[in-house]
């Protein structure tokens, strides 16, 4: 049977031991995430197995569907480190938060403070079916309010596949692009690994990250990746050690 990609390597094997991940759902019970602590122990268990030394878990916060706060985020993600060390399980972690860019999100950058990666750094989304529409108005206002937009998985925005330029236009923006690991091994379908080959090709990521929901997303991890050249992605995940936690 006819495939598109030749597979190269297990993507566990590029995981080095002290990658840092700075994009997963590991809190319990606050979105599409980890529904309860015992499934925040197993995939935390999970992620240090795959050579993970520290993680930012990021909980979404999207209006009408995850209505989280600042507040509620920090307060859940103390009660689940007092929880992992019980378990003696003492992988460094803290939570920041993955931003649904919309009228909400300016609101909350506009008037308050955000739960970021590091320092200024923000993990931001859009919709899969549309961008905003005032996208590049959101991403200058955001920068003005003294914060750098990391964009999740742009790949997986299917609206920008045959319009590749707009790729080049977010990152003139001012977006660093993160990718999602599971998209070299074409666990969103082989559509989504074309467009990450060539984003990685072109050098127009910056950083990675799991994504990492549940244990479907975990098992991914044992699967061939589909990319053919691995060192822009070794690269990339490399640049993840700008996020230790010291």
């Amino acid at each position: 049977m006819f495939t598109l990609f030749k597979s190269k390597a297990i993507l566990k094997d590029l995981i080095p031991d002290n990658y840092v991940d700075i994009h997963s759902h590991l809190l319990p019970g606050i979105d599409d995430g980890a529904p309860t602590f015992e499934d925040s122990l197993r995939l935390t268990k999970a992620l240090q197995g795959l050579g993970t030394s520290q993680y930012i878990t990021t909980p979404h916060i999207f209006q009408h569907f995850w209505e989280n706060t600042f507040e509620n985020i920090t307060a859940l993600e103390a009660t689940t480190r007092i929880e992992l060390n019980k378990n003696q399980l003492s992988i460094p972690f803290r939570a920041a938060a993955e931003y649904m860019m919309d009228e909400h999100f300016v609101t909350l950058f506009q008037s308050g403070k955000l739960l970021t990666l590091k320092d200024n750094y923000v993990l931001v989304e859009m919709s899969y079916l549309n961008p905003p529409i005032q996208l590049y108005t959101i991403l200058f206002d955001l920068q003005v309010a003294g914060y750098i937009p990391v964009l999740a998985h742009p790949e997986r925005y299917l609206f920008y596949h045959n319009n590749f330029d707009e790729y080049q236009k977010l990152i003139n923006a001012g977006c660093l692009l993160q990718l999602n690991l599971l998209s070299v091994v074409g666990y969103y379908g082989e559509g989504i690994t074309k467009i990450a080959e060539k984003l990685l090709q072109k050098g127009m990521y910056r950083f990675v990250g799991s994504d990492v929901h549940h244990d479907k997303h975990i098992a991914a991890f044992y699967k061939n990746i589909k990319v053919k050249d691995l060192a822009p992605l070794k690269e990339i995940i490399a640049n993840n050690q700008f996020f230790r936690i010291e």
